[in-house]
């Protein structure tokens, strides 16, 4: 038996970076900053972030820095080779099946959004 699952609650890092293909799919990357429950911790962890299909475009619409957002979703890494030095890299990213508006109604309101959860449709 194998298990992948992240759940997350934090703050978006800057403004969704949205791309659309002529196939009609839609990706958003997001950074997500995540508080660690510990008493001389005043760096958050910083998370990538992957978004596909309906809930992209959901983060799209209503997600902005700062705004407070709870996911779940998988681990996956990322690898490419640099350009520069020729070097393998890879970095971990969070594929998000699902993501909840959190925060309180003024600040959902200032963003225009309501709140509830959006899924991934596969």
């Amino acid at each position: 038996m194998s298990l992948n699952v992240v759940t997350l609650v934090g703050r978006v890092g800057g403004d969704p970076d949205v791309k659309y293909f002529e196939s009609g799919s839609v990706v958003c990357n997001l950074t997500l900053a995540v508080n660690r429950q510990s008493k001389n911790n005043d760096q958050p962890d910083w998370f990538n972030l992957e978004l596909w299909g309906k809930t992209a475009e959901v983060a799209a619409n209503y997600v902005r820095k700062g705004s407070l957002i709870g996911i779940t979703g998988s681990l996956k890494f990322d690898s490419w080779k640099d350009r520069n030095t020729g070097a393998n890299r890879s970095k971990p990213v969070v594929r998000v099946e699902r993501m909840e508006l959190l925060g309180s109604k003024r600040d959902n309101e200032a963003e225009g959004s309501g709140g509830g959860g959006y899924q991934d449709e596969f």
